[in-house]
């Protein structure tokens, strides 16, 4: 069966999520985060379009995006210069998630595809539902049980609305025309059931703390050193108990001493 074309808004304003593959984390430290914000900025000047939100979390993304003009306009500086025909969001996510992946892969020796084959996408129109689109992304981390406030979260585009971090990524303007920064701060925090795209957040990491008492009372195992002396199929099976009990890579990292290589090669293997 072939694919649906994807409805089209008249604003021309769009959610947009793009998931891990089976729900595999895309984001495995906030270099990661880092990286995929870089990209953001780097395709939003290439393409054409506006961020006007974003999350990132573990395993998937929210992103509020305006669709490129035609032709493409981008302001350096003070200056608007023309780039010629702007690119369709669909071109430009494809772009932006070939890079990422071409990043992560590198990073965590990988091969293989990292995002769901399609990235979804709804038409967002009318300033009503643009807000409350941007609530929703925003009170993600919240809805994760990540933390209690918005503005907690650092991977978000809340904190470039509300002024804890510089204007960055987003284009606050359009927003802030509609709301005032006190207006924005009040809607975003209210309690409210607003549904979007989405898919449920992988359990919360383990602490530090959480995954060294497991190792010391279920293994005996007290420092990293303990931990490199086992034989390779202990070793291997330690490695993936630790990731499915809730614990990230570079985490297992940290605590072992493994390198970041070698776990990620363990547990593919585990999930073949």
């Amino acid at each position: 069966m072939g694919r649906h074309a994807r409805k089209s808004g008249e604003s021309n304003i769009y959610h947009v999520m793009l998931r891990g593959i089976n729900r595999q984390e895309i984001f495995e430290d906030r270099e990661d985060k880092d990286k995929f914000l870089t990209l953001l900025d780097e395709y939003k000047l290439r393409c054409g379009f506006a961020v006007y939100g974003y999350c990132l979390m573990n395993n998937h993304v929210h992103l509020l995006l305006h669709g490129a003009r035609n032709p493409c306009i981008c302001r350096i500086g003070d200056t608007e210069v023309e780039l010629g025909p702007g690119e369709s969001l669909s071109q430009a996510i494809k772009r932006l998630g070939v890079s990422y992946v071409m990043f992560f892969n590198r990073k965590y020796a990988r091969t293989g595809h990292l995002f769901q084959d399609r990235f979804k996408s709804e038409p967002i129109d009318g300033d009503p539902y643009f807000l409350m689109a941007l609530r929703y992304i925003h009170r993600n981390p919240i809805k994760a049980g990540i933390c209690a406030q918005p503005e907690a979260y650092y991977a978000s585009s809340y904190r470039e609305y509300i002024g804890a971090s510089p204007v960055l990524h987003t284009d606050v303007d359009f927003a802030l025309s509609i709301l005032s920064r006190e207006e924005l701060i009040a809607y975003t925090n209210e309690d409210t059931s607003d549904c979007f795209i989405d898919i449920p957040e992988k359990v919360r990491h383990k602490s530090d703390a959480e995954i060294r008492d497991y190792l010391v009372k279920q293994h005996n195992i007290t420092s990293a050193a303990a931990f490199q002396a086992l034989d390779r199929p202990a070793r291997n099976r330690l490695l993936q108990e630790m990731y499915a009990r809730g614990a990230a890579i570079t985490q297992i990292s940290r605590i072992t001493g493994c390198s970041r290589t070698i776990i990620y090669r363990t547990i593919k293997t585990k999930k073949e």
